[in-house]
């Protein structure tokens, strides 16, 4: 049995493990494997000793090939970078516990609750990773149900959920003629946003090979649909125009790019409307759309919401409807190309005289 090299031992320590060894064997006890043993825990230990951010890593890069998009992985490491790794990011997972969980989530809890919201479900997550992993063993102390909900305000009091600011239905019609008069990619990409009832994103993105001009169809792929899911939008004779009468640039495929030949961002569209200043931002339009469909039309409600790309809540209903309603939306999109070319009056109130008995 090994008992050291010199100097780390000397003769006299080397004495005295000698005895420690012999007491040990006339205990019955093997010094050798006893030694092993201590060895072997000490290893197995050091690999528990994950920190939460090496352990937050570890579960993004499990997952992340089955998230949507790369700025869903994004929001991940933001979220976690910025709230939850000054608190508890360097300490080891296996020692997270209630106080630093709370002392992550109290501070915007009740200011940024969407957030706080998000990044406890993302705490949550590392953790039960970690407890999967062994590298843990407590219950979870991000858990909502029979814990959290008993410490915090449920979000539902204290989430002020906002609307975005959208023009009344009315008012869209006289709106676009303005907007039809501005120059540049940013007013066209409104256009063509408002056109469609498209999101932002997935009309910024657009490129010129997910455009059928011959069949007056835009198909969106999955990987850039909010559901995930292959979404085709019909093209009134209004948006095929636009889109015929856009330059082409050989360096990109996109079909609304920036000058610099990358994508346009968001507040390009929201600058247009500062501009004009209207009292909207570019995803209040689909809500513009929206209230147009039910107050104005006789489309089924599932045709509007098919054409906004709505996901059905009902999972049930989600399994047998296959289809997307894709002539009706042809119909749909047609009549609002045409309702957005048209100026509304606004109704004027006139007093009529009392009437004398």
């Amino acid at each position: 049995m090994g008992l050291g090299g010199f100097p780390g031992v000397t003769l006299a320590m080397a004495r005295d493990k000698a005895r420690e060894a012999r007491e040990l064997i006339r205990q019955g006890v093997d010094p050798i494997e006893r030694q092993q043993a201590a060895q072997s825990a000490l290893r197995a230990s050091m690999a528990k000793a994950l920190t939460f951010k090496e352990c937050a890593e570890g579960y993004i890069k499990a997952h992340e090939s089955g998230w949507k998009n790369e700025k869903h992985i994004q929001q991940w490491r933001n979220t976690l970078a910025q709230y939850a790794y000054p608190v508890f990011g360097d300490l080891l997972v296996r020692d997270v516990k209630l106080p630093q969980v709370m002392a992550a989530l109290e501070p915007i809890w009740t200011t940024t609750n969407e957030t706080a919201v998000r990044l406890r479900g993302r705490i949550e997550s590392v953790l039960d990773w970690a407890t999967a992993r062994g590298l843990r063993d407590d219950l979870n102390p991000a858990r909502w149900k029979g814990h959290l909900d008993k410490l915090l305000p449920k979000p539902s009091k204290v989430n002020k959920r906002e609307h975005h600011a959208a023009l009344p239905v009315g008012d869209v019609g006289a709106f676009m003629k303005r907007l039809r008069a501005l120059d540049g990619m940013g007013a066209r990409a409104l256009e063509f946003v408002i056109l469609t009832a498209a999101r932002s994103g997935e009309a910024r993105g657009a490129t010129w090979a997910e455009i059928d001009l011959e069949s007056k169809v835009w198909t969106v792929p999955g990987d850039r649909m909010k559901a995930g899911k292959e979404h085709r939008v019909p093209l009134s004779s209004e948006a095929a125009a636009l889109l015929k009468a856009l330059p082409r640039m050989a360096a990109t495929d996109l079909v609304f790019p920036s000058p610099r030949g990358g994508m346009l961002s968001d507040m390009t569209l929201t600058a247009v409307l500062r501009r004009m200043e209207a009292p909207a931002v570019p995803h209040g339009f689909r809500s513009t759309f929206r209230d147009w469909a039910a107050e104005r039309t006789n489309y089924p409600r599932d045709v509007a919401e098919m054409a906004l790309a709505h996901t059905i809540g009902d999972k049930v209903e989600a399994a047998y409807r296959r289809g997307d309603l894709f002539d009706k939306r042809v119909r749909m999109m047609a009549d609002w190309a045409k309702f957005l070319a048209r100026i509304e009056g606004k109704a004027e109130v006139i007093a009529l005289p009392a009437r004398r008995a």
